[in-house]
C-alpha cells in the first residue's frame, strides 16, 4: 500500500502556539505508511479575491497551498478559537483550497477537525465553523475523528502536548479515523 498523506492545516501563526504543538504532536502519533506534514505559509497568502484568482496569475502562496492540498490523502485541521470563531487565516485557506467552485482541491477530501482553546469550551464554536466551511467547500468532514481540548493553558502551559499521553492516544485516534476514511476503509463519514 503507498503511503497516506494528512496535510496539517494549522490556524494559528504563532510559532509556539499549542494548537501549533498539537499539529507536530498529531504527527508523532502517525503509524506507519502515514506521513502528516504541517503546511507552512499560510500566513503568507493573500485573503481570497476572485479578482486576483485568475488562471495563470494566482499568487504563488495561494498556489502552493491548492497544489498541497490536492496532493494530500487528508486534511487535518487543527483551529484556535478567535473571537467565538476559527481564525481569518484558516478560513481564509479554506476559501482558497475550495476554488474553483466545485472542482477546488479541497473538493472530497476527507478531514478531521481539532480544536483547542483557553476556555473550558474548547473551542467548539471554531470548530463548529470550520466543520460547516468545510463541507460547504466540499470536503468529506469525518465527524467521527473531531477532537477538542479545552483549558489548555493548564494542560499543556508547562509540556508539550507530545509529552501527554492522553493527548497523543487522543490525536492518534483521531489521525487513524481520518486515515482510515482518506483510505476508504471507514464505514461511515
Amino acid at each position: 500500500m503507498s503511503q497516506t498523506r494528512i496535510l496539517a492545516l494549522v490556524g494559528s501563526l504563532r510559532a509556539a502556539s499549542v494548537n501549533r504543538r498539537l499539529a507536530e504532536a498529531a504527527v508523532q502519533t502517525a503509524p506507519e505508511g502515514v506521513e502528516v506534514t504541517i503546511y507552512e505559509g499560510l500566513g503568507d497568502i493573500p485573503f481570497y479575491n476572485e479578482d486576483i484568482d485568475v488562471p495563470g496569475s494566482v499568487p504563488a502562496a495561494a498556489q502552493a497551498l491548492r497544489d498541497a492540498v490536492a496532493a494530500a490523502d487528508g486534511l487535518l485541521v487543527v483551529t484556535p478559537e478567535y473571537n467565538g470563531t476559527l481564525s481569518a487565516v484558516l478560513k481564509n485557506a479554506i476559501d482558497w483550497a475550495s476554488r474553483p467552485y466545485g472542482a477546488g482541491a479541497i473538493t472530497g477530501k476527507s478531514s478531521a477537525v481539532v480544536s483547542a482553546s483557553i476556555s473550558p469550551n474548547a473551542a467548539q464554536w471554531a470548530h463548529g465553523d470550520a466543520v460547516k466551511a468545510l463541507g460547504v467547500a466540499g470536503a468529506r468532514v469525518v465527524e467521527s475523528a473531531h477532537l477538542h481540548f479545552g483549558v489548555v493553558g493548564e494542560r499543556f502551559g508547562a509540556a508539550h502536548p507530545r509529552e501527554d499521553a492522553q493527548a497523543l492516544t487522543e490525536l492518534a485516534a483521531t489521525v487513524r479515523e481520518l486515515v482510515e476514511a482518506a483510505r476508504g476503509e471507514l464505514a461511515s463519514v
